[in-house]
């Protein structure tokens, strides 16, 4: 069974755990999570737990009309199990809910099953920032999604 809940600060190092297994080559540190969670309630994190572990996680900015996905995770044991679809559908409806009108993302172009899942979300490429993530020079893909209709894109 899946529980969704409010990221705590007591998630803190579970977090570090899996912030390294899902993106080894740049992982939030323990002081990044301690600012990403004292940034509330701008900032908005959530956690999905499975057989009393954290599976995922997911957090936005609320910035206004537009709101920032600033992260999303699954645990490598939980992906493909529909659990960032489920992430989305909660930001989405956050941002919403906080006024607004688009949702913006930034994913590593060589993060295809992300990109795959954004793509049916309807989330639509603005712009790519050549060289973005280092080490390794991958480009980052720019994303926008306008709020209100399920799969509407820029």
């Amino acid at each position: 069974m899946s529980v969704l809940r409010e990221m705590s600060w007591t998630d803190i190092p579970d977090l570090v755990r899996l912030e390294t297994e899902a993106f080894p080559d740049d992982a939030w540190t323990e002081a990044s999570w301690w600012g990403e969670l004292a940034g509330r309630p701008r900032r908005d994190y959530v956690t999905v737990e499975r057989d009393g572990e954290l599976a995922a996680y997911a957090g936005i900015d609320h910035g206004g009309q537009v709101a920032d996905l600033m992260t999303v995770a699954v645990a490598p044991g939980h992906r493909g199990s529909g659990l960032g679809e489920s992430l989305l559908d909660e930001l989405e409806a956050r941002a919403a809910a906080g006024g607004a009108e688009a949702l913006m993302l930034e994913v590593r172009a060589d993060n295809a099953p992300a990109r795959a899942l954004y793509d049916r979300r309807g989330y639509a490429v603005l712009n790519v920032r050549r060289s973005y993530y280092q080490p390794g020079d991958v480009d980052a893909v720019v994303m926008r999604k306008l709020l209100g209709e399920r799969g509407a894109g820029p």
